[in-house]
């Protein structure tokens, strides 16, 4: 409703710059014409309905023009918008699952390293392997 506000506005604009048609009653004949009477009454009549005065047409389609170009500018402005919005939640998406695996690999090193302080024997050169292991995967995932 409010888009069609100011196609309505334009609209009531170009039926308000018609020329006003006046009324004329002289000797008991009647006759229409675009100024006042000199002698006789004279009566201003509002514009018919639906007629517009010639040059109202192409201000009224000018209007039309500019305000359909406006919607159209508004309407890309909004859908580049969400298309900017989609990708920054793409990229927080993102950044939150690197995020997570980065936790994982963490807390697998550390498992591993008590492990190793646990263990004895052959297990504990296993114990030391897999902290290896899981030391250079945390490095090469997340090097921060």
């Amino acid at each position: 409703m409010m888009r069609m506000l100011p196609l309505l506005a334009a609209c009531l604009l170009t039926n308000a710059l018609a020329d006003p048609v006046y009324k004329c009653t002289q000797d008991g004949k009647t006759s229409y014409a675009d100024r006042p009477c000199a002698q006789g009454r004279s009566v201003e009549l509002p514009p018919p309905a639906g007629i517009r005065p010639e040059g109202a047409e192409s201000v009224a389609t000018r209007d039309a023009r500019t305000l359909l170009q406006l919607e159209k500018l508004r309407i890309a402005r909004e859908k580049e918008q969400e298309r900017s919005d989609k990708a920054d939640a793409r990229q927080a998406r993102i950044a939150a699952t690197h995020r997570k695996q980065c936790a994982r690999l963490t807390l697998r090193r550390r498992w591993a390293e008590e492990d190793v302080a646990r263990l004895t024997g052959r297990a504990k050169v296993a114990a030391q392997r897999r902290a290896k292991r899981a030391t250079e995967a945390l490095a090469v995932e997340c090097p921060a």
